[in-house]
């Protein structure tokens, strides 16, 4: 099997038992409710969680208008039970309604939602009927309710809601996302790391929240980004810097560093990386067949351990299999679909140099392998310092 069919078929499974079930409205009862470390109980928060978190990841690949006849089958098969998966989920008399959830993680998943649709719109937002459409954009205007007081990443999920709600022509806020940009930029740490805040946290929020999303918030950035001297060259030149960093991380064998918090992503610690290979936005001396190369055995190394899934097929809590005690307090059954954020690449066609190229020792093997290899650099320069506005 070619690593491109290999990447759709661990994606359709890994989506399947959330999409069948939520399509026919039967998510809530059939996902698996994680016993909490902390005894809290965030079992209304799945539905969200789960269609949220998968749909920002394949939203590329659902977008793509590419493949043989079964792929393609594939594809719009997976795409309608998205669709309808929506459309329970606004539903009052759908037991997988999402309108009713309260508390601020509301936003967190609806953010991974609008991701997905700025990510695929016509295959996605443009199909649903204006019924549906009009049910979401109310729901994602009561979310404005549940305003985020810390500073933090999650400045950037409202900010998400806000781009969506522009560019679906609801009146979203500009000032919401300047304030997110404004905090990030202040927050820059150096050599492409951003500071989740203030403080510098060793773990891959950089991947899983903070670059991806700064990089899809971009174009609704125009009204402020000269008063901010918000660059799109050092936004770009320090999320590459960042994917040269993740591509280094990946160890000969596709393990990779297990440091920090929400580990239990999986792969979706990678997002960032395959964003820039679907970009076509690499570093250079960085080929996409070395990235494919990589990410496939960080793939391999994350969703084929053993005890990955349990018996009905849903995401067991850890990294290389079942490791229930990685997971923190936040983390439930329907967090774990942040994983499907890795797979941002299969929205480029089999043609495609970053899946038609041959295969490409990565960095790590290059390296201890004694062969050849670029050496590091930092990225040097500091556009913004903090109170630097």
């Amino acid at each position: 099997m070619n690593p491109r069919d290999e990447w759709i078929q661990c994606l359709a499974r890994t989506v399947d038992p959330v999409l069948s079930n939520m399509a026919k409205g039967t998510l809530q009862q059939n996902m698996p409710v994680t016993p909490m470390v902390d005894g809290r109980d965030r079992s209304e928060f799945r539905c969200l969680e789960a269609l949220g978190r998968l749909f920002a990841g394949i939203a590329p690949w659902l977008a793509l208008d590419d493949g043989d006849d079964q792929e393609r089958a594939l594809r719009e098969e997976i795409t309608v039970k998205f669709l309808t998966s929506v459309e329970n989920g606004v539903d009052n008399a759908s037991p997988d309604r999402i309108h009713s959830l309260s508390g601020r993680q509301i936003l967190v998943d609806s953010a991974f939602l609008c991701q997905g649709f700025l990510r695929s719109w016509d295959a996605t937002w443009e199909r649903l009927d204006d019924g549906v459409q009009q049910r979401v954009i109310e729901n994602l205007i009561s979310t404005r309710e549940f305003e985020n007081p810390d500073k933090n990443n999650w400045m950037l999920f409202t900010a998400m809601r806000e781009a969506f709600l522009i560019k679906a022509g609801a009146e979203g806020d500009p000032s919401i996302i300047r304030a997110a940009f404004e905090k990030h930029l202040e927050w820059y740490k150096g050599d492409g790391v951003y500071g989740d805040g203030r403080e510098f946290h060793w773990d891959y929020y950089n991947s899983f929240v903070i670059q991806p999303m700064m990089l899809d918030l971009l174009p609704y950035t125009a009204s402020f980004a000269e008063e901010l001297r918000l660059s799109e060259k050092d936004i770009l030149d320090r999320a590459r810097r960042y994917a040269d960093i993740q591509e280094r991380l990946i160890a000969p064998d596709g393990t990779y560093p297990a440091i920090g918090r929400s580990l239990t992503y999986r792969f979706g610690a990678f997002q960032l990386l395959g964003q820039m290979a679907l970009r076509h936005d690499l570093p250079e001396g960085t080929s996409p067949a070395q990235v494919r190369c990589a990410m496939t055995g960080a793939l391999r190394a994350t969703m084929y351990a053993e005890h990955t899934y349990d018996e009905n097929g849903w995401l067991n809590i850890g990294l290389a299999g079942h490791q229930p005690d990685l997971g923190e307090s936040y983390i439930c059954c329907g967090s774990l679909y942040l994983t499907l954020c890795g797979f941002l690449p299969l929205g480029l066609p089999a043609s495609d140099p970053f899946w038609s190229d041959p295969d490409e020792s990565w960095s790590a093997q290059k390296i201890w392998s004694g062969e050849p290899v670029k050496g590091d650099r930092k990225l040097l320069g500091l556009t913004h310092y903090p109170g630097d506005h």
